[in-house]
């Protein structure tokens, strides 16, 4: 995944809201793409599995399951 370098600092620290996460989802031309997770750039990615509420915050996770 390219990152704008310049951008990074801004968007990083301040996040998305909910709003803003959906209107950028809803210009994706393939709305059945699946969803991934990732904290490291893309490098390693897991599938979204729970989106729920928590601190007053949306959390979108990925949850391992039981072995």
């Amino acid at each position: 995944m390219d990152i704008d370098e310049d951008n990074r600092k801004s968007w990083t620290e301040k996040g998305k809201t909910i709003r803003s996460l959906i209107k950028e989802l809803q210009s994706f031309e393939n709305q059945d793409l699946p969803v991934v997770l990732s904290i490291d750039g893309g490098e390693q990615i897991k599938p979204v599995s729970l989106v729920g509420k928590k601190d007053n915050q949306c959390l979108i996770a990925f949850v391992p399951t039981s072995k």
